[in-house]
């Protein structure tokens, strides 16, 4: 049956209604609207028709207007038990195969049915509001997706690269993540380079270390985790970031992405303790290797201001000597449990002035020099103007930086050469 060869609702109906392995595409609108249309008896009102019409092709305009397109990122992004199968390279039974290769062909059916098509299956007035449709043969494209998809994932990590842990410990996705790319990050090349090479070493299957980046605040940490994984999303990384409070939920996730064929960070962000805090029992047991948390696709990466992490106290060093040596031991060990540590420090003088240059380039590139007079000035005086702005906030980092920047173009000052000669 071709989509020019449809004259039945009900057919097309049924065709929809066999769904089994992507049924859930079907349980939801715009589908579900579609499948109550064509479900409609001939004699029924016009304005009952136009209404089921209408629910259908206002869910579809809220997902883009297009309906070939809509059908292919929901098919592309599904979670089912084919797709896991497929995915984990285990036999899929013959009758499975079939069912998938049949609903491959409805999606591909309904991908070249036309708003005027569909208008004359409804039995409704051509001159109604149509919607786009991009045809796709589903039968080819959907099996060469899921060959790759150890690199391009599948369901939520297909549509998405970010993660986070909800209360119930489940992975849901990071809806607007933060875009920043290798390439805005100046400076801490060496750094850098280290927390790549682990995260290289991890997509190619070679041993790769748990991370610690410890350093001072707002020297571009949590960025450098974030941008590796923007730009290695499209080889096969997955970041999920969890709180301290949910390490004891650790387990859990590691079991929700054990089969997945994605390599993950499970990325901890500003990681610190008190004493006696019970997620530090947590994340000793995870860090020294418990089966119950350990996944082979995964590794920890954490990022603390504080080298040891755990915060000392004068009330911990009472006692005898062995026992205060003993609860210092215990305290700094956790740090040295991280396979690979890295140092960032606040950048010198000269680095945080280049840090800065490059941010006001930076800006004029992507705004336009109208939009960006207020960082349109000299060296000499922008670079007094950041120390002075340093100064004020305690000290020089790339933060720092980045807020000098964005204050010169919320101020949209102009100081040009002219002006200062």
């Amino acid at each position: 049956m071709t989509a020019e060869s449809v004259t039945n609702p009900t057919d097309l109906a049924l065709r929809l209604l066999e769904i089994v392995l992507y049924e859930d595409i079907t349980k939801k609108d715009p589908l579900k609207s579609l499948i109550r249309l064509l479900e409609t008896e001939d004699d029924a009102s016009q304005q009952d028709k136009m209404t089921l019409y209408r629910d259908f092709l206002g869910s579809l305009y809220n997902e883009g207007g297009d309906l070939g397109n809509y059908l292919l990122g929901q098919v592309r992004s599904a979670d089912n038990i084919y797709v896991r199968l497929k995915a984990e390279s285990k036999p899929i039974p013959a009758s499975m195969q079939a069912c998938f290769e049949r609903e491959m062909e409805t999606f591909t059916l309904l991908s070249k049915i036309s708003s005027d098509q569909l208008l004359i299956l409804a039995g409704l007035d051509e001159d109604c509001p149509g919607y786009e449709t991009t045809p796709f043969d589903f039968t080819q494209r959907i099996p060469e997706l899921l060959k790759d998809s150890s690199t391009y994932g599948y369901g939520m990590y297909a549509r998405y690269s970010m993660f986070r842990v909800d209360k119930d410990g489940k992975i849901v996705p990071i809806l607007s993540p933060d875009p920043i790319t290798i390439d805005q990050l100046i400076g801490y090349e060496q750094e850098r380079g280290q927390v790549l090479n682990n995260v290289y070493a991890l997509l190619e299957g070679r041993p790769a270390a748990n991370m610690l980046l410890v350093g001072d605040a707002g020297t571009g940490k949590s960025s450098t985790v974030k941008a590796i994984v923007n730009q290695l999303c499209g080889k096969g990384v997955r970041l999920i970031e969890m709180r301290k409070d949910q390490l004891e939920l650790l387990p859990d996730v590691s079991g929700q992405i054990a089969s997945n064929p994605l390599k993950f960070i499970i990325f901890i962000d500003d990681l610190s303790f008190e004493s006696e805090d019970p997620a530090f029992g947590a994340l000793k047991a995870i860090l020294e290797g418990s089966a119950a948390a350990k996944t082979p696709n995964a590794i920890i990466c954490a990022t603390s201001n504080r080298r040891h992490i755990v915060k000392e106290t004068f009330s911990s060093r009472e006692g005898d000597e062995i026992h205060r040596r003993d609860t210092i031991e215990e305290q700094t060990s956790l740090s040295a449990r991280f396979g690979l540590t890295v140092l960032f420090v606040k950048p010198n003088k000269d680095l945080y002035l280049k840090i800065v240059k490059s941010l006001c380039q930076e800006a004029v590139q992507k705004n336009g020099a109208d939009k960006a007079k207020g960082v349109i000035m000299d060296d000499t005086e922008l670079f007094r103007r950041a120390e002075v702005f340093a100064i004020h906030k305690g000290g020089r980092s790339a933060r720092v930086a980045r807020q000098f920047v964005d204050s010169l173009l919320s101020q949209g000052s102009i100081l040009t050469e002219d002006q200062n000669d």
